[in-house]
This record gives structure tokens, sequence and C-alpha cells, in this order.
């Protein structure tokens, strides 16, 4: 274990931190960290209104979660290409790419217009739903206003105002993107939405093979999400699959045969304890093992959402997306976790769902015990403890890098403290 342990600190982290500054994948990492406080209203609120639901006259916090966590694809169609140009020193450029941004993304998302001329977006691309779309145009807006950077109309002695050439310089690169936005969705009707299902369309028609059950749950809960696409963006594909399962399973119990369909709705519930990524493990590891202050933040914060099968705060807030070091293990149980529950369920180990239990907002175990019972519960903690094992090595890792870094955070303040304080004596000498 040492020696592992000793290659994961000294060859597989360095390389890792290397591949995460590139500033294409940090630009995106930072934008889901800004956005962090959106996220976490957005979470907190939704168990607020899910629970609400069961208390009559509960007030409906809903729409603090609609425009907060809920406009969060819109955030980051501003926020990705704002930080790239950032990274790539473009700060004058910035502001007007974060704007090109915007303008892309909801083109992207295919609005509608109705016969008053009003604008009409569906909710959901504006925020879990729409975060491909969302990634798509701000690295395309980043790239494009990336590559005029380097062009001028004007001299760099000119005696005009920066912010007028600033305006001059970025026109054709907006009309470029614009234009694209234009030409693909409004005259070759072309739907980004269409294109995932397309995508998925064969995973989902091999749905309840092995293959086709362990790739739909790896890509969906576990693979995007680590690169900062939620599970909720598939989820409209993945209903139509797993609602037509269990009702197969029931009509088939109805009629006194036994259930035959894996591929159910409440499936996941044996093996997404904590979320996408069996995350409950890494959160409760920040919690209660972690040295550096910052894990300790994340894994109190993100405490009652995990609880409750909403790891947002978690994947977005270690980070685990765009972060190699916790990316890894994730897809390491996100392909464990699902193949072996087809083979549990196939040999019958578990039983197949046929009960519709749709509380997932309740903890992991109540929700594996409601569609499996007892043996469902079992093994959903079996899987709790292969998701900490995966875990664990990984955390140390990453654990003892943010404490380098706060130490290094720590040293630099107390130098700057130390060189105002000698700069003020020599003042006042």
């Amino acid at each position: 274990m040492k020696k592992f342990m000793d290659w994961m600190t000294n060859k597989f982290a360095p390389k890792m931190n290397k591949l995460a500054r590139n500033p294409w994948i940090a630009s995106v990492q930072e934008a889901i960290l800004t956005a962090m406080p959106m996220i976490f209203i957005g979470s907190f609120t939704t168990i607020l209104t899910a629970f609400g639901g069961l208390i009559d006259g509960f007030p409906d916090f809903s729409p603090l979660s609609t425009f907060s966590l809920g406009l969060l694809s819109l955030y980051l169609a501003y926020l990705v290409p704002y930080l790239l140009m950032e990274k790539k020193r473009h700060n004058k450029t910035k502001k007007e790419a974060g704007l090109a941004g915007i303008g892309f993304f909801l083109m992207l998302v295919g609005p509608t217009f109705d016969e008053a001329g009003n604008i009409l977006f569906q909710s959901s691309t504006l925020g879990n739903g729409g975060m491909i779309a969302a990634l798509i145009a701000g690295l395309f807006v980043g790239f494009v206003m990336n590559a005029f950077s380097t062009h001028s109309f004007f001299k760099e002695d000119s005696a005009i105002p920066d912010f007028i050439t600033v305006w001059f310089d970025t026109l054709i690169p907006i009309l470029i993107i614009l234009f694209v936005g234009w030409l693909f969705i409004f005259q070759l009707h072309i739907s980004i939405f269409d294109c995932i299902y397309t995508l998925f369309s064969p995973i989902l028609s091999a749905g309840d093979s092995f293959l086709g059950f362990v790739i739909l749950y790896f890509f969906g809960y576990t693979f995007l999400y680590t690169f900062g696409i939620s599970t909720w963006v598939i989820y409209p594909i993945e209903s139509a699959l797993i609602l037509q399962g269990i009702a197969a399973n029931q009509a088939a119990v109805a009629a006194g045969n036994a259930a035959s369909v894996i591929n159910a709705d409440g499936v996941s519930y044996y093996f997404t304890l904590g979320g996408g990524g069996c995350t409950l493990a890494l959160g409760l590891m920040m919690l209660f093992m972690a040295k550096s202050k910052k894990c300790k933040v994340i894994g109190k914060a993100s405490l009652v959402p995990n609880l409750c099968n909403i790891n947002e705060p978690l994947v977005f807030g270690a980070p685990i997306a765009f972060n190699p070091i916790l990316m890894i293990p994730m897809w390491i149980i996100g392909l464990l976790a699902p193949a072996l529950t087809w083979f549990a369920l196939y040999f019958d180990i578990l039983p197949k769902v046929t009960t519709l239990f749709s509380f997932w907002y309740l903890p992991g175990p109540i929700c594996s015990y409601a569609v499996g019972g007892m043996i469902g519960l079992l093994f959903t903690l079996f899987i709790f403890v292969l998701s900490w094992i995966i875990y664990y090595p990984f955390f140390k890792v990453y654990d003892r890098q943010c404490v380098q870094k706060e130490e290094e955070d720590e040293s630099k303040k107390e130098e700057v403290s130390k060189r105002k304080a000698m700069r003020q004596r020599t003042e006042k000498a």
C-alpha cells in the first residue's frame, strides 16, 4: 500500500495536476466553482421542496431553486469564455466573450417563438439539462475570441480609447459566433438535444443487456458528470426506458409471472448511494478524515445533500469534475457498481424492481430497501464499502495536496504581512 501511495503522490498526481492546469480545462472547472453558491442554494431548496410535498401547508420554495441551480447552464455559458479569455491574458475582451457565450448558448438550446413574438425557452435547458450546450457554447466562443485576439483594427499607440477599440475588435468574432448559431439552429434546424438522443439511442435499445446497462449508467451517471455535465441531461431519454421496464415487470407480476426486466425505474437505487458515482463515501471521508480545511468545509456543506442523493455540491465543490485525481476513482466505481448490480439482478440475487418508488431524495438505504427489501439494503451497503475502498487512496493524495497548498498560501500571507510591517516601520523611521 505504501508503494502505491508513493506512486500516486510522486508520479500520478503531478501529471494529473499538469493536465488540470490546462487553460481550457481550468476555465471550465473555475466556472463551475464560481457558480457554487447557486448550486448550494439550489440543492438545499430542492430538498426543502421535496420534503415539503409531504407536509400540508408547507411553503413552495421551488422558485429559489429555479432561479439559482435552475439557471446553472446560463451562468456557465457566460463564465467559461470569460475565464478562458482571462487565462489566455486577453482581459480587454473577456466581458464581451461572456456576453457572446450567453447569446450563442440561448441559440443552441433551440428557443421557439409564439404568434405574439415571445421567445420561449424550456426551463430545463437553462439548468442542468442544458449543460452540454453551455459547455459547447462557452468553449466555442472562447476558441473564436482567442483566435481573433491577436488582430486589431488599431495600432497599440492609437489615441482611440480602449473601450472603443474593443468594440470594433470584437465585432467580427461575435458576428461569426452568432452566424454559426443562426446557420445550424435556424437554417439547418440541428438540435443539440436530438444529437444527444441519437448518440444514446443504440445504448437504450440494448439497455437490458449487460453492456447496454453498464454503458448507460457509467456514461450518464458518472463519466459525463466528471466533465461537469449533470446526470439530468440524459434523464429524459433514460426515463422512457426505465418506466417502460417497470411497467413490464408490474404487468408480469399481476399476471402471476416473474418480473424479467433488469433495467426498470428504481434500479439505480442499488448503486447510487449519495448520487451518481457513489459519492457518499468520499463525502464522509472529507468530513471526518480530511486534514485540509478545504476538504472539511466541503464535507460539511455537502453532507445533507449527499445523504439525500444530491451530490452537485460535492462533485462541483471538491471538485470531482475536471479533477483527474478524483475523476478516476469515480470512473472505477461508476463501472464496477452497475456491472455488479446487473449480475446480481441477472442471477436473481437481487429482486428485479416491481415497486414504483419515486422518493429518490430519501437516504439511499431507504430507497434500496423500498425496491429490494433487506437483500437490496445489504447490497447497497456492500457497494458503499466497495466505493470507500476505491476512493480512499485517491482521497488521501488529494487531501495531502490541499494541505500543501493551504500551507503555501499561509506562508505567502505571512511573508506579505512581514513586508508590510517592515514598510510601515521604515516609513515611521
